[in-house]
């Protein structure tokens, strides 16, 4: 029988509830950690850090620090635009400060600028075209359709194939 202070990992299951960051936490540490984020943290509080501006200008790829330092590392942030990029160089004094103020220790000593295009999350998606206001010729055929369910879910996928 196991000992009451060592518990096997079904012995630790939680039943209820539970936070998401909690099991997150587990997946998402090794891959932030191989682009020097101690799990993530500075990638998830990227808005609150810098502003939402800047944010949604950039984002934060990986830090590279001295070899056997966790100080005065530097700090690659991919920027969407040229444009953005020169407003960033005038900014790194403020955006290195609130990045160290963040952490706590002078962690981040200079950044460097990637430009290059965003992901695309967070933007709205593109607006859909409006369904057509008569009903595709190929519809003219449901009246034939006896069963009520199956003629509305058959006019449903007429319009939608006759949207594109």
């Amino acid at each position: 029988m196991a000992d009451a202070k060592t518990k096997t990992s079904d012995e630790r299951r939680t039943h209820g509830l539970v936070s998401i960051a909690v099991p997150s936490d587990r997946v998402t540490r090794p891959v932030f950690g191989r682009h020097g984020f101690a799990g993530g943290t500075l990638v998830v509080d990227w808005p609150a850090i810098v502003g939402s501006a800047v944010a949604s200008h950039t984002l934060p790829l990986g830090i590279k620090f001295p070899p056997k330092e966790r100080t005065e590392g530097t700090l690659t942030v991919k920027v969407d635009s040229g444009a953005f990029a020169l407003e960033m160089q005038h900014l790194e004094p403020l955006i290195l400060e609130r990045i160290n103020g963040y952490f706590g220790w002078k962690a981040v000593a200079r950044l460097k600028l990637r430009q290059g295009p965003l992901p695309e999350s967070g933007k709205p998606p593109a607006a859909r075209p409006a369904a057509p206001s008569s009903p595709p010729p190929a519809l003219d055929r449901l009246a034939q359709v006896e069963d009520p369910e199956l003629r509305d879910v058959l006019e449903r996928l007429g319009r939608r194939l006759a949207q594109g």
